[in-house]
């Protein structure tokens, strides 16, 4: 019955449901008997290896160990036993994929890229994978050896290429959002997407990095209350900033609208601005009285009287003097002398008689003058 037993186990094929967990099971006999059933798992595949070289695969199923149905055994064949026999390493290879596989650690000393701190950022989480060619994952990545029974030993250097990665992808997308390593936090699942695009190429061992799960970023005690610290400090400054804009706006606003007020003013009521001035220095000495007269004394009051009535004064004066006549530098011509009574005709000709006697004039001068003058009689 031993004998019995032992040759049905070795006729039935399988990876033991204590296994069925592992990427990778290699089944430990290499000599296979004509007829044995083979049965795969519907999430894996069986690979046929012969002397190191890959002889081909089985999809999931149960299969009957036999040449007729599938021609590459015929490579397997031991001739030597009479055919009865087949030697060759058999492989089952997950095919579906593998979640739930850990990664974490810590990252290179960074700067915050907003409060200006370096600390060490923490990350962990999973991630799942898929092996999308199962001859490529034996013969690149874990070879025919059996194994450690082992997922963590098997996916480590896949584990550790994807956290290189992922520290990339962090670095980076602080660079560029500007935000602070505080603020992460509540970006894992833009940080997810970002770092499956930017997952490493293991296309030449067979693997495809597929999703992130539970994915966290945190710090030491001190490196969070040094980041808490440096954040409520911008936030303060911010906050003055904002305040200092609102009041320059606002301050703004005020002297805008005094500037339409007095453009207003001066258009409609004072015709000028150097009336309009005058206007206004007169209602601030007035003001100045009525705020400052109690303790300034009678001498401040008197100042400030002083001041008001000169710049009426000046006012009225420049208003009368636009209504006054103006005159020339030197002020208003002295008015003309009293004519000289008229000389009479006799007088008139003793003079003009007196002047040819002097030789002051000619004879036909003389003549002339004198007719002139008769002519007048």
């Amino acid at each position: 019955m031993d004998f019995v037993k032992g040759g049905v186990r070795e006729m039935m094929i399988a990876r033991p449901d204590h296994l069925k967990h592992l990427i990778v099971y290699k089944h430990p006999d290499q000599n296979i008997p004509f007829w044995s059933q083979l049965t795969v798992d519907s999430d894996e595949c069986a690979l046929f290896f012969k002397d190191g070289t890959y002889q081909g695969w089985l999809p999931a199923g149960r299969h009957t160990l036999q040449t007729q149905n599938i021609p590459f055994l015929n490579n397997l064949i031991n001739k030597f036993t009479g055919g009865d026999v087949f030697i060759a390493e058999i492989f089952f290879v997950k095919t579906q994929p593998v979640r739930s596989i850990p990664f974490g650690g810590k990252l290179e000393s960074m700067e915050d890229p907003t409060l200006f701190e370096f600390v060490t950022p923490r990350i962990h989480g999973e991630f799942s994978m898929v092996i999308t060619d199962p001859v490529r994952f034996v013969i690149g990545y874990h070879g025919q050896a059996a194994g450690s029974n082992d997922n963590d030993v098997t996916s480590d250097w896949i584990k550790r290429l994807f956290f290189m990665s992922v520290k990339t992808v962090i670095g980076q997308m602080c660079a560029q959002s500007g935000r602070s390593l505080l603020n992460l936090g509540g970006m894992t699942s833009e940080l997810a997407g970002r770092i499956i695009q930017s997952a490493p190429n293991l296309a030449d061992i067979g693997v495809k990095i597929l999703q992130i799960a539970d994915f966290n970023i945190n710090f030491s005690a001190e490196d969070e209350r040094m980041l808490r610290e440096a954040n409520k400090k911008r936030a303060e400054a911010r906050r003055n900033i904002s305040i200092a804009s609102d009041t320059a706006q606002a301050k703004q606003f005020e002297l805008d609208q005094k500037f339409g007020q007095d453009a207003r003013y001066v258009q409609q009521l004072a015709g000028n601005y150097s009336n309009y001035a005058a206007g206004e220095a007169m209602r601030g000495a007035g003001e100045g009285m009525a705020k400052g007269g109690a303790n300034a004394g009678v001498a401040g009051l008197g100042a400030q009287m002083a001041m008001g009535v000169g710049m009426a004064n000046n006012m009225m004066a420049g208003q009368m003097g636009m209504m006054q006549p103006q005159f020339p530098v030197g002020g208003p011509a002295a008015p003309a002398a009293a004519a000289a009574p008229a000389a009479s005709v006799e007088d008139r000709l003793v003079k003009l008689k007196s002047l040819k006697d002097k030789g002051l004039i000619s004879d036909d001068d003389f003549a002339k003058k004198r007719d002139a003058i008769l002519a007048e009689i």
